[in-house]
């Protein structure tokens, strides 16, 4: 293929990228094209960049809605081509006889956030596929780490998500099965009741060397542990262990804490009870008597499985059916409990719902749909493998979920007044939707000489006596704080093209996530309208009143 000139072949392929990509064309991509047409520029790859950088600054300072015009009338081909569309299953289960029940086990120290989305609906697919019950079981049996609210936030966060939830168990109320499995376990021998000091214990343990009460007889660790059990043991000066391999590769293994003492005030049940079930001991009963068939959770819990299956083993009871996903980290979002309870006493954060947070409540805050956590956590997949978070690929599958949808309005942000002069009966007619012209239109009957405000950014980078385009209004010149009337029609293609609200629109403010707050003007035909927008030459944004909204995402 013949091609005119560099310069047109950068533009094409900036426009094609951008089309394909949301409306923002990668420099690296280009550049890769460009150099599989014309390899020769690989010797001079640093003027090539700033060929495409330039054509990159044009087409970038375009909408969507530009872009995909442009393509419709010079390279309608790009349209043609479908995107591969990619089909994200996630895989069988093991030993699945007829129906399955599986369970989400979020600790109640506050809200549900973005990390425990993935337990949630991983989880909730799988019974949706094979039928049966999802048990949510929530953890409190650490009455020093418990917030109340998470009780009724929890049940609500994962009906916000569309996870079903057949069945709650809520473990501070099921403290006697606890005591009970733990005197079985005693009077077999396979746990004991220790006093030693606790670095003590901790040492003889690294060491693989057995703890002096590890042969005490059953009937003395029964009283002992009644005696944790009716808080006549103060904390600290008992626990209850269950005995495993202290020649065990993993010192965590080894003879793990079962029971420990707490006189914290629990919220559900006030000082009713003193000795406390640790994590891996009320998990392993309550996987076991919840009749879970299948566990599915982080490969942060590979060791805790390892010791639960001591309990399994000891009782003789059927081990469900394990899997370890992938760790996720999220670069830069706010998910630690004692961080944002901090925060919140300090009076830096609004509540749990403040936008900087990773809480589901932010995420709905900001205008995110549900069904954008579901895809992105069947597209992870059930990985092993540790990865990053990517913001990129979350936004873009919310962007394609409400698009079609969200209506255009226009905002200006730290604006700029000026004046148009030399135009006559001028009037702007906008789409609610480019590409839905059944949404409406939003029009504007400015008269003579109207004053208008602009971006600041955009009309202070520009020099005067250069012509630009008032999206949707039309062509004027700049000439210092007023703007020269310079016709309605669309001018040649790379004629800058800026936003602009009349002059009776209303102040409003934008929140983002990284703390900072835009302040600008919103058109005032936005005024009644609540819920996401994209905000033209902005983006997308949660508008919660006549006077605020939160930033969703570009």
């Amino acid at each position: 293929m013949i091609f005119l000139n560099l310069e047109e072949e950068i533009r094409k392929q900036a426009l094609k990228n951008a089309f394909l990509h949301g409306g923002k064309a990668s420099a690296g991509s280009v550049i890769s094209k460009i150099l599989g047409e014309f390899p020769e520029y690989r010797k001079n790859a640093g003027e090539l960049a700033k060929l495409v950088n330039i054509e990159l600054e044009k087409v970038n300072g375009m909408s969507a809605e530009e872009i995909a015009a442009t393509v419709h009338l010079e390279f309608p081909e790009f349209e043609v081509k479908e995107k591969k569309v990619q089909v994200h299953n996630l895989p069988e289960l093991r030993n699945v006889k007829g129906s399955v029940v599986m369970r989400m086990a979020p600790s109640p120290s506050g809200p549900l956030h973005i990390g425990h989305s993935r337990m949630a609906i991983l989880n909730d697919e799988y019974v949706k596929r094979y039928g049966g019950k999802l048990i949510l079981r929530i953890e409190d049996t650490n009455p020093a780490n418990i917030d109340p609210i998470a009780y009724e936030q929890i049940p609500r966060d994962l009906e916000w998500l569309g996870v079903t939830v057949h069945q709650i168990a809520i473990q501070s109320d099921r403290m006697e099965s606890y005591y009970e499995q733990a005197r079985l376990l005693i009077a077999a021998g396979h746990a004991y009741v220790c006093t030693c000091i606790q670095e003590e214990f901790k040492q003889k343990i690294s060491a693989s060397v057995a703890c002096p009460h590890r042969e005490t007889p059953p009937e003395e660790n029964l009283e002992k542990f009644q005696k944790m059990v009716d808080g006549t043991f103060s904390p600290g000066q008992a626990v209850l262990i269950i005995k495993t391999d202290l020649k065990h590769p993993n010192p965590s293994v080894r003879d793990w804490i079962a029971f420990r003492i707490s006189d914290a005030v629990h919220p559900r049940h006030g000082t009713e009870y003193h000795a406390y079930p640790m994590m891996n001991f009320s998990v392993a009963v309550d996987d076991h008597l919840l009749g879970l068939t299948h566990v599915i959770r982080g490969k942060d819990h590979i060791n805790n499985t390892e010791k639960q299956k001591y309990i399994f083993n000891y009782n003789k009871w059927k081990l469900p059916e394990y899997y370890h996903y992938g760790l996720v980290d999220f670069p830069g979002v706010i998910l630690k409990t004692s961080i944002i309870k901090k925060g919140l006493a300090e009076g830096k954060y609004s509540g749990w719902d403040d936008v900087r947070l990773g809480t589901l409540l932010a995420f709905r805050k900001r205008g995110f749909r549900p069904e954008t956590f579901r895809r992105y956590w069947i597209r992870s997949g059930m990985r092993e493998i540790d990865s990053e978070f990517s913001v990129e690929i979350f936004n873009s599958i919310n962007k394609e979920i409400i698009d079609t949808s969200t209506p255009r309005l226009f905002f200006v942000p730290s604006p700029v007044q000026i004046r148009i002069i030399g135009g006559k009966d001028l009037s702007g007619k906008a789409p609610y939707h480019p590409s839905h012209p059944e949404m409406g239109y939003r029009t504007y009957i400015l008269g003579q000489d109207p004053t208008i405000s602009v971006p600041s950014a955009d009309w202070n980078s520009m020099q005067d006596g250069m012509e630009l385009r008032l999206k949707d209004l039309c062509n004027v010149i700049k000439d210092g704080n007023s703007a020269e009337f310079a016709g309605n029609a669309m001018k040649e293609r790379k004629t800058r093209i800026i936003q602009w609200v009349p002059e009776n629109s209303r102040k409003f403010s934008v929140y983002r996530p990284d703390g900072s707050e835009d302040t600008g003007l919103i058109e005032p035909l936005a005024e009644k309208y609540r819920g996401v927008a994209q905000l033209e030459r902005y983006g997308y944004v949660n508008i919660v009143s006549e006077n605020t909204g939160f930033f969703t995402h570009p």
